[in-house]
């Protein structure tokens, strides 16, 4: 608690009236804090609720309670209260605006929304999200109020091309479908969400040839969740379906979609706290979009908050058919999160066989799934069933081969295993993974240790950064007793993953063996600490640290 005073301490000091705080409500504001910075959301907001009366005399107060509330997915209730206490000094904070805006926005008040964005900007000023969030909303609402894109504005590289292309989607624009597609295949990153939206645009033109062609080209497979969905509804002729949850000429939707971005960005950062309020906000202006809280659900999920993920989960069922199976994925994920790892596979299993005719990308995650688990020969059964039912010429063979190799690998079926794996070299001679995981297997073997190395050159020719195939290289090396050649390498591996038992087991050895022992001790004693390390490795290590390398 001193800590934890001492650590406020700045804050207070910015309130002349400490001393009249009412010593419960205190109490409740500073659990209110503590639960917040631990993101347990439900719990912080039923503090903040408790200690409201500080509401008027403590400047940070009405800041943390409106963020617990926007993250309890009350968004009304938040703006409500910046409503009520809008003329007092504690109502002026970044988001206490954009709220008070977004509440405008639903009532078509543009003028209102663009004086309350102005009075934002001061709070923005040390913040790079919060200007972003400044700027773009401003050329929303220039193009809303003026029926024309803004000419003079800040560009914020593809940010600003993604909001001018659903810009342009709004005034109906002729070369809209131009930027949709120059958009989707942009290089510089992933921007494959966007081909929905192309879609949704080419749907509400009628041009339905073009949209069934795109679909046609979409890999199953492989494509992120939304695209999966599409293409399903593509596929049924469910073409009324897209403008159910998103239509460009609704400005809600279009700044719901922009807000989305900005959830994503924060989550790209870790920062799941502000991720879920800008995400909660974007479900505030188009409730319609309900997938977009599967972010949510995996913010939840990635800061351990599995009651809120399961709440968040349950808003998809069979309806939408690869939204229920992230959820029955992600449920399964929880319990092994949950040490429930028997309870997960059986869990999973028994939801996977109610699904009548499952479609391959269930088979194919299936199979992942099970291999995660160590079930190998399950894992390979499903991948052999994907690769049976897809034409031979398929581009998802080879990483299908790559993962069923690697499955007979780890049942020591090693015949098998190089036969799928030299196939997929066959087929994808340069890739690096797949190199680098026979090559890894062969140095294992002691197997053909000069094509190994060879292959290990090659990959790492072509990911020189990846920490598997550094350690991998490094480790060939210290087969071949090159130490001056091994050390620097399982030394740049070590560093990039620092908490890998393996690497540290390797670097260790390359140590040891250049008479570094002491160094070599702290690094096999880091792999006895670790949460990943496997009974059989700690006792292989157990051996080297009592009696050195020559015995272990």
């Amino acid at each position: 608690m001193i800590l934890l005073l001492s650590y406020q301490t700045p804050v207070f000091s910015k309130s002349n009236s400490f001393n009249d705080f009412n010593r419960k409500d205190l109490s409740n504001y500073f659990s209110g804090i503590v639960a917040f910075q631990n993101k347990n959301i439900s719990e912080s907001f039923n503090f903040f609720k408790s200690s409201k009366d500080l509401l008027n005399d403590h400047d940070p107060y009405l800041q943390r309670y409106v963020n617990s509330i926007i993250l309890d997915n009350n968004v009304d209730q938040a703006i409500n209260i910046i409503r009520k206490n809008e003329t007092k000094n504690n109502s002026k904070f970044f988001e206490a605006y954009i709220l008070l805006a977004l509440d405008n926005l639903k009532k078509n008040n543009f003028d209102l929304v663009e004086s309350y964005l102005d009075k934002s900007l001061p709070f923005a000023n040390n913040d790079g999200f919060k200007l972003v969030i400044f700027e773009t909303l401003k050329q929303f609402v220039y193009v809303f109020k003026q029926g024309k894109i803004q000419s003079q504005k800040k560009n914020y590289g593809n940010l600003t091309y993604i909001s001018e292309t659903f810009q342009r989607c709004y005034l109906n624009e002729e070369n809209t479908g131009s930027y949709f597609f120059n958009l989707i295949n942009n290089s510089d990153g992933d921007y494959s969400r966007y081909i929905h939206f192309y879609l949704n645009y080419l749907i509400s033109i009628g041009n339905f040839k073009e949209v069934e062609n795109i679909a046609n080209d979409l890999n199953i497979i492989n494509t992120p969740i939304l695209l999966s969905q599409t293409k399903l509804w593509i596929e049924n002729k469910n073409f009324n379906e897209f403008e159910k949850i998103f239509s460009c000429k609704n400005h809600n939707d279009l700044v719901g979609e922009f807000l989305f971005l900005i959830s994503n960005l924060y989550s790209s950062q870790n920062d799941f706290q502000n991720s879920n309020i800008y995400l909660n906000l974007s479900n505030y202006l188009n409730p319609k979009f309900k997938f977009n809280l599967s972010l949510v659900a995996e913010n939840y999920y990635l800061n351990n908050d599995f009651d809120n993920a399961k709440d968040i989960l349950k808003n998809f069922d069979e309806k939408h058919q690869f939204y229920y199976w992230f959820r029955i994925k992600k449920e399964a994920q929880i319990l092994i999160k949950q040490e429930k790892e028997t309870q997960a596979l059986s869990y999973i299993n028994e939801k996977f066989s109610k699904i009548k005719n499952p479609n391959i990308k269930f088979l194919f995650e299936m199979g992942d799934f099970n291999k995660n688990l160590k079930q190998y020969q399950s894992a390979i059964n499903f991948y052999t069933t994907v690769i049976e039912s897809l034409d031979s010429n398929s581009k998802e063979i080879p990483d299908l081969l790559y993962r069923r190799g690697g499955s007979y690998e780890r049942l020591g079926d090693y015949i098998n295993s190089d036969k799928d794996l030299l196939e997929a070299l066959s087929i994808n001679p340069d890739d690096a993974y797949t190199l680098n995981y026979l090559a890894y297997s062969w140095l294992e073997r002691n197997f053909k240790i000069p094509e190994a190395i060879e292959m290990l050159e090659r990959a790492y020719a072509s990911k020189s950064n990846d920490p598997y195939i550094i350690d991998s290289i490094g480790w060939a090396y210290y087969l071949t007793d090159d130490y001056s050649k091994a050390e620097p390498l399982l030394r740049q591996a070590v560093e990039l993953m620092p908490d890998d038992p393996t690497v540290n087991d390797h670097y260790g050895d390359i140590l040891w063996k250049l008479d570094r022992k002491i160094q070599a001790r702290y690094f096999w004693n880091n792999v006895l600490n670790f949460e990943d390390t496997d009974a059989d490795m700690k006792k292989k290590i157990s051996i080297k640290l009592s009696q050195g390398l020559s015995n272990s």
